[in-house]
């Protein structure tokens, strides 16, 4: 094994693996450390940016409010969470300046979610910071490996599509 797992030593205990592999517990940590490194330098550079409050749900959320809006019970379908984990989440996102709420004009007893300017400048420094961030992998991997990576992690991915298209619900 490459690295120290403090904490699985029954894993490790029952990983039984030749020298120079991994043990199969490894992948998802892995996987979830790569994302979780990735997310992290995103949110510095945001916050480098001005958007300190930003955390990794205002993005989701932001993308499934859209560029029309969306009601709190269309966020929480969108998300995959309770209306009221919706409404949390909303009020989160007013709080940091990145949604407004206006009264929906088709009906007058529900409330539209509406993306500010600040929003939207937080999506598109997020869009860039990915843009360059897979610059650096295709440095680093060159373009070959990095498009064949791409093409083995969706193939991961393909069976749970339909599960996570707005992707917190069962993260989160």
């Amino acid at each position: 094994m490459s690295t120290s797992y403090a904490g699985l030593s029954f894993l490790c205990k029952h990983a039984h693996v030749p020298s120079g592999e991994r043990a199969g517990f490894e992948l998802p940590l892995l996987l979830v450390g790569a994302f979780r490194s990735l997310i992290d330098e995103l949110h510095r550079a945001l916050a480098d940016a001005g958007h300190g409050e930003a955390r990794p749900i205002h993005g989701f959320a932001l993308q499934a409010i859209g560029p029309d809006g969306s009601t709190t019970s269309e966020l929480g379908r969108q998300l995959g969470v309770s209306k009221q984990a919706a409404a949390k989440t909303a009020a989160s996102l007013e709080r940091a300046g990145y949604i407004s709420r206006e009264p929906d004009p088709e009906d007058r007893r529900a409330v539209r979610l509406l993306r500010t300017a600040r929003g939207e400048e937080m999506l598109a420094l997020s869009a860039e910071f990915f843009e360059a961030y897979h610059a650096r992998l295709t440095d680093a991997l060159g373009r070959r490996r990095l498009v064949e990576l791409e093409n083995d992690l969706e193939q991961m991915a393909a069976p749970n599509k339909e599960r996570f298209p707005g992707f917190p619900g069962w993260l989160g």
